[in-house]
């Protein structure tokens, strides 16, 4: 059974795509997409694959519209995120507490890593999002989700609206221009202590089928997630059921405190009767 599928490039998808792990039963036809998460608009909308690697707020948000798509227990991206927020020192110093009343870009409001940094800045800084002026440069991948940001003029690039001063700070980037700076001055120890409280390794890419795949084809499901599973069995990130059950939790939470959803998700809630008892 050949199987449309949108993997991006990653340690644990590597042996998948060369072809290292193969499988008897499905064979899959990469589509090309870079970055990869230009192929979530068209899989979440027009269900244009049968697998496909998915952010994980992108599923929360798919799931709340009954969109057809069914969670795999595999993680293809989990990371720490504190080093993914900048703010432009020449401007003066800005902690994360400062950003009360302040302008943040982000590249979309529904980005998995802006939705694990809000949660971070609000559930562990005190900072209130709602008095943030958010300035975004991108619509949700959900079409449903209705945006109310403010939208960067046309031609504006995130990073160089920060280096202009037009912007206070953003979220989701890294750069290396001299004037810019991580909001979290200490990001590594930042992560230990945020780890050390909350026991949480933030994913934000897992692996989706669709609904039709997962109703229909069973054993081709149950294949995907072996194949899936071997490819990944010995590099990052390892991801326990337990740590992923407590990530997927807290993000859940982030993303409904922050209205992408309209309430938090139990685990269990995120998978089908078949893929709950996968791994």
């Amino acid at each position: 059974m050949r199987l449309r599928t949108l993997l991006g490039d990653h340690p644990c998808t590597a042996a998948l795509k060369d072809g290292s792990v193969k499988s008897a039963s499905v064979a899959f036809d990469f589509a090309d997409y870079s970055p990869t998460n230009r192929g979530f608009k068209p899989m979440v909308r027009e269900q244009a694959f049968d697998v496909a690697e998915m952010a994980v707020v992108t599923y929360l948000m798919a799931k709340s519209f009954d969109k057809p798509m069914v969670l795999l227990p595999n993680v293809v991206l989990a990371r720490f995120q504190h080093a993914y927020a900048l703010y432009n020192g020449s401007q003066g110093e800005l902690k994360p507490a400062d950003l009360n009343g302040k302008r943040v870009g982000i590249r979309s409001f529904t980005t998995t890593t802006g939705a694990w940094l809000r949660g971070i800045l609000a559930n562990d800084y005190g900072v209130d999002l709602g008095s943030i002026d958010w300035v975004t440069f991108e619509d949700a991948h959900v079409a449903e989700y209705r945006d109310t940001t403010k939208r960067a003029p046309a031609g504006k690039e995130i990073i160089q609206m920060l280096i202009d001063g037009e912007l206070d700070a953003v979220l989701g980037e890294k750069a290396g221009h001299p004037s810019l700076k991580p909001l979290f001055a200490d990001a590594a120890t930042e992560q230990k202590s945020w780890f050390a409280r909350h026991h949480v390794l933030p994913i934000n890419h897992m692996v989706v089928v669709s609904q039709a795949l997962s109703r229909d084809h069973p054993e081709a499901v149950r294949e995907v997630q072996r194949v899936l599973s071997e490819a990944a069995k010995d590099v990052s990130p390892h991801v326990s059921r337990d740590g992923m059950r407590r990530s997927l939790e807290m993000i859940s939470q982030y993303a409904a405190q922050q209205g992408l959803i309209p309430r938090a998700y139990a685990a269990d809630e995120l998978f089908d009767e078949l893929t709950r008892t996968l791994r």
